[in-house]
């Protein structure tokens, strides 16, 4: 489905629109990917059909295209498309339909029962959650060095709102303690760029990287920031199995009930600036989107805190 070529402008900009949405809402990365190719499909599926317009598209068309899904071979194995694959196309147009809601586009009607259980919206920490987050890093685990980095991580994916994939890239020489800045060189669509860190968060940094690192067996192998016990890079599923470790030491029910992962610290982060008054673009800038549309989607959620 990937290589399904679309024409039409206004359907390949709605999907690259639509894939930064689901990044900027915190779904896992397989989500942000397959996500926007079953949309893809439909999209090639309405060019095939002359429906170039989404105003165009009715609950008729939703039925056929899904007559059209049931019918589908299966390209990698013999038969049709299995119920689970279909249920993912499903849900693929309510997440786009909730899309195109949200920034005022036309949402075509989807008779068709939601999936139980399914999350569209991800959770925002408040600022006295964040501040239980970092706690619980003061017993977080007997090895002084693993306090250190869980207090780090937090530093890189809260107070630098930085993406999975881009703090686990960092290096040491990343951290740039004479300017306060943090330089991201693995970023969305590699994208570089320079993020602020008060002095605060720096000293934090500091002390897992003088006292904190040296203490872990061959760090003088690696230049990367955050290691594991083997010297090794750490990995982004490393990062959400820590901080799922760091909630289960905090005793408060509602903030166990969300659903926290490391990508909802970068969301929270951005809420929380504007709360406090920071322009739109400075945020922009600050999370790395290529769009200031991309950045817009806090100012909707904000008026729904």
């Amino acid at each position: 489905m990937k290589k399904l070529k679309l024409e039409n402008r206004s359907y390949k900009r709605l999907l690259e629109d639509f894939e930064e949405w689901l990044d900027i809402l915190g779904y896992n990365e397989k989500a942000v990917y397959y996500t926007p190719i079953f949309i893809q499909e439909f999209f090639y599926w309405l060019e095939q059909r002359d429906i170039q317009r989404l105003e165009q598209i009715t609950i008729d068309t939703v039925k056929s295209y899904y007559k059209y899904l049931n019918e589908r071979s299966n390209q990698r194995k013999d038969g049709g498309l299995s119920k689970a694959y279909l249920n993912k196309h499903q849900n693929a147009l309510r997440k786009f339909r909730e899309y195109l809601k949200k920034h005022g586009g036309i949402a075509f009607k989807i008779h068709l029962r939601l999936e139980k259980g399914e999350n569209t919206i991800k959770d925002v920490l408040t600022l006295a959650e964040i501040k239980l987050l970092f706690k619980a890093t003061d017993h977080s685990s007997k090895y002084r060095h693993i306090r250190f980095r869980d207090r780090a991580i937090l530093v890189a994916l809260y107070s630098c709102g930085l993406r999975r994939t881009e703090a686990v890239s960092l290096d040491i020489g990343d951290i740039l303690f004479d300017v306060r800045r943090v330089f991201v060189r693995q970023g969305k669509n590699y994208k570089e760029r320079y993020v602020p860190i008060n002095t605060y968060n720096l000293k934090i940094l500091e002390d897992y990287i003088f006292e904190a690192r040296p203490m872990y067996t061959g760090n003088h192998g690696t230049e990367a920031l955050f290691i594991n016990k083997y010297s090794s890079r750490l990995h982004g599923q490393d990062l959400g199995r820590r901080l799922h470790h760091l909630l289960t030491l905090i005793d408060d029910e509602i903030l166990r009930e969300k659903h926290i992962t490391p990508h909802c610290l970068r969301h929270s982060i951005a809420t929380h600036l504007l709360q406090e008054g920071m322009k739109i673009e400075d945020i922009q800038q600050f999370l790395g989107h290529s769009s200031l549309k991309a950045t817009q989607i806090y100012t909707h959620l904000l008026e729904s805190l």
